[in-house]
């Protein structure tokens, strides 16, 4: 397919790289920062544009990859006529892309990407679309990417972002508190990266509730105690702490 990519940040930049890498051919970027549409433009080897109501008609498909937030006004600049559009986020409704006489669609990767990755991880698409039609085109163009591709509407697809931000943003969340707490206290946090990993590892082939382990699970409070006087002095990390470990025991 041609495609056309409507935005310069971390998701068009590595959606551009996999659309190549797949056998399509991006044929223009049009972002509001000139700079940024050139710099990714080049990867490419297409147009750039900043020009929103001057956007080539030539795309077979319109990828909307900007912050949620200004998904809605980037479509009211729109003046493509019988083109598919989707756009790319996990917690906006299909409908933001509603026009008359219009495809549109929903081709949200399930992953956290940055531009800075040099290889493409794998990444589940989830789908949807405003006719059958329209659904079986977004289906055929998702599987050359994966062969992992989900039809959820929009109240499904809002959940499972829901738990994308539990499993991923929060969990980051967690390293990122364990990392200053390591640095505070001069510890080395890269010797925690082959528990992280083992952690991944195990619940590829088991529930994460039959895998957990630690103080919380086995009821040792004498520990839980000992580690609630250790953070003291970290009252966010401390509070935290104490409600997980409650977490834990009542799950």
């Amino acid at each position: 397919m041609n495609v056309v990519i409507i935005g310069t940040g971390n998701v068009a930049s590595v959606l551009s790289k996999l659309f190549i890498t797949k056998g399509h051919k991006v044929i223009e970027i049009v972002g509001r920062n000139q700079n940024a549409a050139a710099e990714l433009a080049k990867t490419c080897h297409c147009n750039a544009n900043t020009n929103f109501t001057l956007i080539t008609e030539k795309g077979d498909i319109y990828i909307i990859a900007v912050v949620d937030t200004a998904i809605e006004t980037v479509v009211k600049q729109l003046s493509m006529q019988n083109k598919l559009v989707v756009h790319t986020a996990g917690s906006v409704s299909i409908n933001v892309l509603n026009k008359p006489n219009s495809e549109f669609g929903v081709l949200w990767p399930l992953q956290t990407l940055r531009k800075e990755m040099k290889e493409v991880p794998e990444i589940p698409f989830i789908i949807d679309a405003n006719n059958e039609a329209t659904y079986t085109t977004l289906l055929a163009f998702a599987k050359t990417l994966t062969d992992t591709v989900f039809r959820a509407n929009d109240a499904k697809r809002i959940k499972l972002h829901l738990t994308a931000v539990l499993v991923s943003n929060f969990t980051n969340h967690l390293y990122a508190l364990a990392d200053d707490y390591c640095h505070t206290e001069m510890l080395d946090f890269k010797l925690l990266l082959p528990l992280i990993e083992e952690t991944g590892k195990r619940i590829k082939n088991n529930a994460p509730k039959n895998v957990q382990t630690g103080p919380a699970i086995r009821r040792d409070q004498v520990t839980l105690n000992s580690h609630i006087n250790l953070l003291k002095g970290y009252p966010q990390l401390q509070k935290l702490y104490q409600l997980m470990s409650d977490s834990i025991k009542d799950l």
